[in-house]
């Protein structure tokens, strides 16, 4: 498996030309098993054969077929075309095959061959033919000599049993995959077939082996070139396996490191708490009461917390997490919150500014533009940076100028906004902290565990009860005049509009709203009502004062890109627009609805589209349009974006996946764990030989101290 390519081409081992060779360098592939573990993205059933005398215009089929008649034609364009029917049958039906842009095969083809050819049948000037097929010569070593006899009158021998043909392209369950630029298809699928007949039987897996009985050389066989469906679902399973092995195994090695570590008792008492929840209006719903129980029973341990705080759009999660922010704070420590944006960062500062008025809790904020401090600040000067604090930031915490001190609490807002370093780096900043994530794209169950299982999950599962309700509608952009009249009718009421566009700037690339034309056009439809344009492209300083504006009702209809997306909390606007909503994400359009029904009034989400029944992108919206859960949304996205794009690996620090399957099947990903659990339980330092393996997958997170 390690084996070079070279060396493979050296010894005889690959039949690959220089410009291959250079194209499989250029796409990765350096050794033998960089090849073999390129997993075919789908399969093609090439099995199904019939007499060329029975083939039907339209169907797709494979078949072993004579060369009765080559040669180049013209008509138009040249192109290669071959005749052939039955074997021994020189006056039978005729299939025609014919080849454009495609030189190499008149190479390879000639009178009086025994092919297989596999392609779609469609009827051209009353002649059944196939255009650009796959095909294989059914004698490669002997067909010199076989076209030597027949140029001498021999007569045709019978065609090569099927069990004794090497069939690669046809006639058999076939791998399909990615293009690689430079190296035609059939190519690299003949070099996978060439490397698989060279492999010992004996091989070891490169990893830990998950499945001792399955014999790895077997299953790499049975995933690139299958003898059924049975087969490959089997290989991909066992593939699937190991993939997902490695992922539990971090995930249970982090989580033991993380026990194991002792942190500081982060609870003292609870004055502070008390006194916020007796100053609000509202009681706090039983998921946030019972999150809060949680989170404090975790930081009232001696152990470090590393807990995720899971929730809906609008289910209260801010609050919840300032209820731990400020018994970290009465402990005698540092809390402090990171938020993704500055908007977002600049909400939670004004939101914890109101809610603590009056109590002498030292409030700090920390963006790239703005350092503020308010609230409670001692006599003595110089024992300011040692009393506890609750600080808000973003990225800025991450550096010397804005670090916290004496840090006890982390609290990652938003977290998929984050990269994995920077997270850790952020909880680096404190002598083990207590560590608190938020989300508010609900997760589904299965990814929960993938993503999160080295941490304890709380989940707020119900809404406060004075939001009000959200109708969610479907409706053609061509039918606006409602629309319009509508819109006039909460802003009469004193309500506030979102409408939200896809792109910032029109593009030739891509035919969707852009906001820019949008902010002009609804100028036009409203001349007389104040309206912003919010747009990532803008300065920070510009999107506070656009933001700033919208909140205090300055202006009434705001046109924007999805910065509005996340946490952005205006309890007056009423109304979302969203412009070719079949162009965003399930899971995305769900946040972005999130923006309104935040206070008591009742709010509308209004989806554009032209998307009809059955097209793609529509089904998505009818889900949003059914169901406001968006733990059934996250499900539903889950299952028609498939795991890998769902995920965002790049943030997740999860990686490449090459067998999504295991991400969606809760039975892999358990046997996986208790796979994972029990070497650990036998061996917790990894010491045995057959574990060096393991203790390689762990050692670039040791190094970087993500488990130290």
């Amino acid at each position: 498996m390690s084996v070079l390519l070279t060396d493979a081409l050296e010894v005889g081992l690959a039949d690959l030309t220089p410009r291959e060779l250079q194209a499989l360098h250029a796409a990765t592939f350096v050794t033998v098993g960089d090849v073999l573990q390129r997993v075919p993205r789908r399969y093609e059933d090439r099995r199904t054969t019939k007499p060329v005398e029975s083939l039907l215009n339209g169907e797709t089929v494979s078949l072993p077929v004579h060369v009765y008649s080559a040669g180049w034609r013209f008509a138009g364009k040249r192109y290669y075309e071959v005749s052939c029917g039955a074997q021994g049958e020189p006056y039978g039906a005729r299939l025609v095959l014919r080849w454009f842009n495609m030189p190499y095969v008149a190479k390879l083809l000639a009178v009086g061959m025994n092919i297989s050819v596999y392609g779609k049948v469609k009827e051209y000037g009353g002649k059944l033919t196939m255009t650009n097929p796959d095909f294989e010569v059914l004698e490669d070593e002997e067909a010199g000599l076989r076209l030597v006899e027949l140029a001498m009158g021999a007569c045709p021998g019978a065609l090569p049993d099927a069990a004794e043909a090497v069939r690669v392209h046809t006639g058999r369950i076939v791998p399909i995959y990615r293009g690689i630029s430079g190296m035609a298809t059939r190519r690299f699928r003949r070099l996978v077939w060439s490397l698989l007949q060279l492999l010992p039987a004996d091989v070891p897996p490169p990893g830990y082996d998950v499945a001792p009985t399955y014999p790895f050389a077997e299953a790499l066989h049975d995933l690139h070139f299958p003898a059924s469906p049975e087969a490959a679902r089997k290989a991909r399973l066992r593939f699937a396996l190991a993939e997902c092995f490695v992922q539990q195994f971090k995930v249970a090695w982090r989580r033991r490191r993380s026990q194991a570590r002792r942190g500081r008792v982060n609870v003292t008492t609870d004055g502070y708490l008390q006194e916020l929840l007796a100053s609000l209006p509202f009681k706090l719903t039983t998921a946030q009461a019972r999150c809060v129980a949680e989170i404090r029973a975790d930081m009232a341990s001696p152990h470090q917390m590393n807990r995720l705080l899971q929730g809906d759009v609008g289910s209260g999660k801010t609050l919840v997490a300032l209820c731990a922010m400020l018994l970290a704070v009465e402990s005698g420590g540092t809390a402090a919150m990171i938020a993704p944006t500055q908007i977002l960062a600049e909400q939670h500062f004004n939101n914890f500014r109101r809610l603590l008025a009056g109590t002498d809790v030292r409030l700090s904020l920390r963006t790239a533009d703005r350092a503020e401090d308010l609230g409670y600040v001692p006599d003595d000067p110089a024992a300011a940076d040692d009393t506890p604090r609750l600080l808000v930031g973003t990225h800025a915490l991450l550096y010397k100028k804005s670090r916290p001190r004496n840090l006890v609490l982390a609290v990652v807002d938003e977290q998929h906004k984050f990269g994995v370093a920077q997270r850790e780096k952020f909880v680096a900043g404190g002598d083990c902290p207590d560590v608190l994530v938020m989300t508010a794209t609900p997760i589904p169950r299965t990814l929960t565990l993938t993503l999160y299982g080295d941490l304890d999950v709380s989940v707020i599962d119900e809404l406060p009860a004075n939001r009000g309700e959200i109708i969610t509608a479907l409706r053609n952009p061509n039918n606006m005049k409602r629309i319009i009249s509508f819109m006039k009718g909460e802003l009469e009421a004193g309500r506030q509009i979102y409408i939200v566009a896809p792109l910032i700037e029109q593009s030739e690339s891509r035919e969707q709203a852009a906001a820019t034309d949008e902010f002009e056009k609804w100028k036009g439809i409203f001349p007389h009502e104040p309206i912003g344009l919010l747009h990532g492209r803008l300065t920070p300083e510009e999107k506070d004062a656009v933001m700033a504006a919208f909140r205090a009702n300055e202006t009434h209809i705001l046109v924007a890109t999805t910065v509005v997306e996340v946490g952005v909390d205006v309890p007056n606007a009423t109304v979302m627009i969203i412009n070719d909503a079949d162009a965003f994400g399930l899971s995305q359009l769900h946040q972005l609805r999130g923006r309104i029904g935040r206070g008591q009034h009742k709010s509308y989400c209004i989806l554009l589209s032209t998307a009809k029944p059955g097209e793609p992108g529509r089904e998505k919206l009818d889900v949003l349009c059914r169901t406001l859960n968006g733990f059934e949304i996250a499900e539903e996205d889950f299952r028609l974006r498939g795991p890998g794009d769902v995920l965002g690996t790049a943030q997740s620090g999860l990686g490449a996946v090459q067998f999504a399957e295991w991400l969606s099947d809760m039975r892999l990903i358990h046997r996986a764990g208790r796979d994972a659990a029990a070497v650990l339980d036998a061996d917790p330092e990894l010491q045995q030989p057959r574990h060096a393996v393991l203790r390689a997958l762990v050692a670039p997170e040791v190094e970087q101290g993500v488990t130290a």
